[in-house]
């Protein structure tokens, strides 16, 4: 049996290649929109794509499921249940697929979605007992997949389907099954992963503190404290996972796309928006008034993306120093973002040689910031923190304004008019927070060097 796991950075997503290549058959699951790594391992381990496979309608990344029909003639499955507007074959609980000597029986698995499915994976070679389970959604490395992206009105009947298919379905699977998530550390699907790629049933017994839940209603308590924050790029992400509405990859030249200061400023009058992937002390340094600053260094750039910027507004990028316009041009990619019209050459430089007008966004150090606390007009301070986080440790007299409530409403007045140091736990949350703001008209916005790491 082949069975390869594969890794796509930035979002802690992983798909999968099981074949055999005496048989010359594979299938591939949850495949990302980017095709040329399966059809690599096709042509290399001499192996035909005859199937694809999705666990679920993916929230996070756009399915490379009708990319990859494309180029191999292969057909989708998916389960039966999956309310999808493009041609496929359904799957039922207990169906069974063979590939020479490996066989993948399917369990549906809700909870996550309604739509939910694992795969047994058996290697005939070996054993006909299976070896191990592809989780999709279900089950993480150290934590589980959330049950509220299909929306409020499910929810209870989420956890419900969650509870079930963890400790009753996979309740009679032996302790020594290797179990393969669809994500690892990094995703918004669930909260505190491990950064291992792989674990056993029987570990995760043990050490995964949701499936050590004595009843349901401890489960159910648990489940919806552990809730992370909501992308915006996640509906229509499931939007065009769900409808098979997703263009083919562009291939035009990354040079077209480099924006002299007059093209980028034409654009951002029209309503672009300018997302600027510098390190945050570099934005803070000088940046474009309007734009909006996600540090590209950080491995979970993509996720905080998809929490900062509305999809399918046009963009343009001010890109950093170690990444290429057609690197990021594919990591926008996946997770829908269409829309971007190019970056910025020669970046803030040009810009500024231009003459145009730029803004400052300053840091101010925790000793600092306790100095100004003690003064007769101390500033205002904006935790944008998580209710759980601001619960255990916080500043005194803090405004407690979790990332997503800054989402949702207009700056509050005093927010407008007085200082404000925004903080979280690091520095990287507020320095998108503040640039979110300072966007929306608060001019006299820093943040706290190092957050509360600093601080304490």
């Amino acid at each position: 049996m082949y069975f390869e796991q594969i890794t796509t950075p930035g979002l802690g997503c992983f798909s999968y290649a099981i074949g055999c290549p005496m048989a010359g058959v594979m299938a591939v699951v949850d495949p990302r929109r980017d095709i040329g790594v399966y059809l690599r391992i096709s042509e290399e381990q001499g192996m035909r794509i005859t199937h694809i496979f999705d666990t679920h309608i993916h929230a996070d990344h756009i399915s490379g499921t009708q990319q990859l029909r494309d180029a191999t003639s292969a057909d989708i499955h998916i389960h039966e249940s999956a309310p999808v507007g493009y041609a496929a074959k359904k799957l039922k609980h207990g169906d069974e697929f063979t590939f020479g000597s490996a066989i993948i029986r399917v369990l549906h698995t809700p909870g996550h979605t309604p739509n939910s499915v694992s795969f047994l994976v058996a290697d005939l070679a070996r054993s006909p007992k299976p070896a191990m389970i592809l989780t999709g959604d279900l089950l993480f490395v150290g934590d589980i997949g959330r049950p509220d992206l299909p929306g409020a009105a499910i929810l209870d009947g989420q956890i419900e389907n969650l509870h079930n298919s963890l400790y009753t379905v996979l309740g009679q699977l032996p302790d020594g099954l290797e179990v393969y998530p669809a994500h690892g550390q990094g995703s918004l699907c669930g909260q505190g992963m491990s950064a291992k790629p792989s674990t056993t049933l029987g570990y995760e017994r043990l050490a995964n503190p949701m499936l050590r839940h004595p009843d349901f209603t401890a489960f159910r308590q648990a489940v919806l404290s552990h809730l992370p924050m909501r992308p915006q790029s996640f509906s229509a992400i499931i939007a065009a996972n769900m409808t098979g509405d997703i263009p083919i990859l562009p291939t035009c030249e990354p040079a077209g796309q480099a924006l002299s200061v007059a093209e980028t400023d034409v654009l951002l009058r029209g309503g672009a928006l300018l997302l600027d992937l510098r390190d945050r002390f570099a934005y803070g340094t000088a940046h474009i008034p309007g734009s909006i600053n996600v540090d590209a260094s950080s491995s979970a750039m993509l996720n905080w993306i998809g929490v900062a910027v509305p999809p399918g507004r046009p963009l343009v990028l001010i890109l950093p120093a170690a990444k290429r316009f057609e690197e990021m041009r594919l990591e926008l990619q996946r997770i829908g973002y269409d829309t971007l019209k190019g970056w910025l050459k020669g970046g803030m430089s040009a810009w500024l040689d231009s003459g145009r007008d730029a803004q400052t966004l300053p840091y101010v150090s925790a000793s600092r910031l306790r100095t100004r606390l003690a003064e007769e007009n101390p500033p205002l301070l904006i935790d944008v923190r998580s209710p759980k986080e601001f619960e255990k440790m916080r500043i005194e007299d803090s405004l407690h304004l979790p990332f997503d409530r800054l989402l949702e409403q207009s700056p509050l007045p005093e927010m407008l008019e007085k200082e404000s140091v925004v903080i979280c736990q690091s520095g990287f949350r507020a320095s998108i927070a503040a640039s979110l703001l300072q966007a929306q008209g608060c001019a006299h916005v820093s943040v706290l060097a190092s957050g509360l790491n600093a601080w304490q």
